[in-house]
């Protein structure tokens, strides 16, 4: 009997017959949900043999739900997601004029989905943008509820930033305005919660999947009370809540102001050897360099709102595009998350059964790991890697390979069933 997803304790508990629900999406949604629905049932079908099942419930968002009923996102789709843990969507529209700025960020702010996962990684015989993909394999924690996405605003000219130049002048900063009657203003939040909660999440998933390190993110030589505390606070909560499991940066440099380097480089070689996750950090704009040049020095990142969105793309593009990336919102404490496409709409491809589902199919790859259904799970990772080496691709992937074979979308996810062995 199909029975709603629960937590006990901390942990999911999930029914044989989980109730999920899903937003279709708006402009291609419709075509790649119809696409990834028929293969996560394929699988689980395929891995459990009718033992697990599950029943899908549409809540509405988007344009399909202001078509209906003129709300964009209506409180009771909100309820639901919030009553059953565990959901899933596709790609949204920015509602234009005012009111919600962005859905996916009200979705991630209602329901405190502080952290946004993105798992990077190759598929065999995908057209990639760097000489050896196959060192890519990453996973990125950006924190989803502060910094500039926490939505601080004020338009030049208004009451409300001719105050914040008034302030400005009682702190003796205004000579730092160079424009100030034409200038804007955004206020930047940045928590030692918010900080903490994500990078906990971060070194967690390190910890449970034998990662070998994490890596702090941020702009901390600049943005020093922001993004530099950023780093302080979770270099600090790494070695006072997990000293046994970790070695970090900041235990290195203490070593070697005091030892010196040979003795920094012997501590931290001992703590590689003793199984100990690595925590350091890399200035933002240098780790966009780097995911590029040294992208195997690297495991899992945990960094802020702004900085993981740009890293999570730029990554994404270096293995084939955005439309094979996937995409997770959790809250890690109350259980909740959200699993997504993380790409746009595409309103000009819409009903013509055309684009790469893989966004949304990998995110469900990632809804059922996260509800303990790795079996079904590793199926269909394993399928759609085995349809893309054959190059059964696509259009975005078939205009980049040689002798492939075009698919519309629906095809593409036929040919990931038939791969299930």
């Amino acid at each position: 009997m199909a029975d709603k997803i629960q937590i006990k304790d901390g942990k999911l508990i999930v029914p044989d017959q989980p109730i999920i629900p899903f937003i279709e999406g708006d402009g291609i949604g419709p075509d790649i949900w119809a696409a990834a629905q028929r293969v996560i049932d394929a699988a689980v079908e395929h891995t459990y043999h009718g033992a697990r099942k599950i029943e899908w419930l549409e809540v509405l968002c988007g344009e399909k739900s202001f078509n209906k009923n003129e709300e964009w996102l209506p409180e009771e789709t909100l309820e639901t997601l919030r009553s059953h843990y565990v959901g899933i969507k596709g790609p949204l529209t920015t509602p234009i004029g005012g009111g919600i700025r962005s859905l996916n960020v009200a979705l991630r702010k209602e329901l405190d989905l502080y952290a946004c996962v993105r798992p990077v990684r190759w598929f065999r015989g995908t057209p990639a943008a760097i000489l050896n993909p196959q060192r890519v394999d990453f996973v990125l924690f950006r924190e989803n509820t502060e910094d500039v996405y926490a939505g601080i605003e004020f338009e030049n000219g208004s009451d409300e930033a001719n105050k914040i130049i008034e302030l400005m002048t009682e702190f003796n900063q205004s000579d730092k305005i160079r424009f100030p009657e034409s200038s804007s203003f955004g206020i930047k939040p940045i928590s030692k919660e918010g900080s903490i909660r994500l990078f906990d999440a971060a070194l967690n998933y390190a910890i449970d999947n034998n990662r070998k390190s994490v890596t702090i993110v941020h702009k901390g030589n600049i943005m020093k009370f922001t993004e530099g505390y950023f780093k302080k606070w979770t270099y600090a909560h790494a070695e006072e809540q997990y000293g046994d499991k970790v070695f970090t940066w900041a235990q290195y440099d203490r070593i070697q102001e005091e030892k010196g380097i040979e003795a920094a480089n012997a501590a931290q070689k001992k703590a590689i050897l003793d199984g100990k996750i690595i925590i350091k950090d890399v200035i933002a704009d240098a780790f966009l360099q780097q995911i590029l040049l040294r992208p195997n020095e690297y495991d899992v990142i945990a960094t802020m709102n702004l900085n993981g969105d740009y890293l999570s793309d730029s990554a994404a593009a270096a293995v084939g595009g955005i439309g094979i990336a996937p995409g997770a919102n959790i809250n890690y404490k109350s259980g909740h998350a959200i699993f997504e496409a993380t790409h746009g709409t595409a309103p000009k491809y819409a009903g013509l059964d055309k684009v790469n589902p893989s966004s949304v199919i990998l995110s469900a790859v990632m809804m059922l790991s996260y509800m303990g259904w790795k079996e079904a799970a590793n199926s269909i990772e394993y399928a759609l890697e085995k349809a893309i080496f054959n190059k059964k691709v696509t259009y975005d992937f078939h205009r980049l390979m040689d002798n492939a074979t075009l698919l519309k979308c629906s095809e593409f996810g036929d040919e990931i069933i038939s791969k299930f062995s």
